[in-house]
């Protein structure tokens, strides 16, 4: 296999799946079956680029060249690889899990649910793998756009506000911000590829890389930075295969993961601690850590408790980032591991204790560990 069919296939391979899901859709043990080989053959595809890129190996994918230097772009760098073994891996756990939750509550809709989540994760793997930012901005508003239905599955007035509320906040922040920010990198470089070491340095100068930053970091509204972090906590209306792909698989790992591709390859490390641009994020970082820690301790509801969990957490990524230094941003790739694997869990064992007892408020939860000695241990 050659690494640019890998990168076509890491992204046909989910995509592909969507189609194989909807087309099974009234025989749900093949169309899980479906899901189940999708996700396995993902990871595999992703396992076989990092051995490839762990050899020496370069993988790039020119998809279309919309403008001069402006392409469709994929390339496979150590980030993304990150990414992308986090995403497809943890697809497979939340496609078991899945299984039996929206089984065992009798979910509607279980078809468009499999379908989306499986665009969702095609989205996942292009944003992990885009070669530049224009890319990468294409699949960030993808996966906004797929997880809508998601967050609005149980079509209660409850869910359609919440994914409302979860789309507006999202588009807007991205759409105004992020897209801002997008265009003026293009004429202030020249180009949008990401290269290591920054595309920005000796193009912009003064207060402008400050401003310029500002509107990358708070356009990238899946990082869920203060004040724009509303969208997770109104988004756990879902149900909580949901809320695991949400935390822990791609959205908001697809925030942090994009504020760690535009420090590194849009600004770089140097040229953002030289410049001063990043000093102001440790402000706001540090804020949104302490300030939703507190808010979390305060939710007697257990998703919303972990909601308010995953933006403190994943503000140490962003911390780090604004620390403009290599085992800052190291660190920051660190803590989306870590966060991915321990978050899942907890919402796992949040939809478990829902399925057996139908119980979500914390204050309800007394003595079920006697009941449920796996789960609470």
């Amino acid at each position: 296999m050659t690494p640019e069919l890998a990168l076509i296939l890491s992204l046909a391979v989910p995509a592909t799946g969507a189609f194989g899901i909807a087309v099974t859709g009234a025989y749900p043990n093949l169309r899980e079956a479906v899901t189940l080989f999708t996700a396995s053959t993902l990871f595999a595809v992703v396992l076989w680029l990092l051995q490839f890129h762990l050899d020496g190996g370069a993988a790039t994918l020119t998809i279309v060249n919309l403008l001069p230097d402006l392409p469709i772009r994929f390339e496979v760098e150590p980030l993304g690889l990150v990414f992308a073994l986090v995403a497809s891996g943890l697809w497979i756990v939340t496609s078991v899990y899945s299984i039996g939750y929206m089984r065992g509550n009798d979910e509607a809709n279980q078809t468009r649910f499999y379908v989306c989540f499986a665009i969702a994760l095609a989205s996942a793997i292009g944003i992990a793998f885009a070669g530049n930012m224009l890319t990468l901005f294409l699949f960030y508003e993808i996966l906004t756009i797929s997880t809508y239905p998601l967050v609005a599955h149980k079509e209660t007035p409850e869910a359609k506000a919440g994914a409302r509320i979860y789309l507006g906040i999202l588009l807007t922040t991205s759409i105004l911000f992020l897209l801002t920010a997008v265009i003026w990198t293009w004429f202030a470089a020249g180009t949008l590829n990401f290269r290591l070491g920054g595309i920005l340095a000796g193009q912009i100068e003064g207060p402008a890389v400050a401003i310029l930053f500002a509107l990358y970091m708070f356009g990238i509204g899946k990082a869920a930075l203060m004040p724009f972090h509303g969208w997770l906590p109104a988004a756990m209306v879902a149900p909580t295969p949901v809320s695991a792909l949400l935390h822990a698989v791609a959205v908001v790992k697809a925030g942090v993961f994009t504020v760690l591709k535009v420090a590194v390859y849009i600004f770089g490390v140097d040229f953002l601690a030289i410049s001063g641009a990043a000093d102001w994020l440790l402000w706001v970082a540090a804020f949104t850590l302490i300030a939703t820690s507190i808010i979390a301790v305060t939710k007697d509801n257990l998703k919303a408790r972990l909601a308010y969990s995953t933006i403190s957490q994943l503000a140490y990524v962003t911390l780090g980032v604004g620390l403009a230094t290599s085992m800052g941003i190291v660190g920051g790739t660190m803590q989306i591991v870590a966060h991915a694997l321990g978050k899942i869990t907890l919402f796992m064992c949040a939809g478990a204790i829902y399925v057996a007892t139908h119980k979500t408020e914390i204050s309800q939860m007394r003595g079920l560990g006697r009941l449920m000695p796996f789960t609470f241990g």
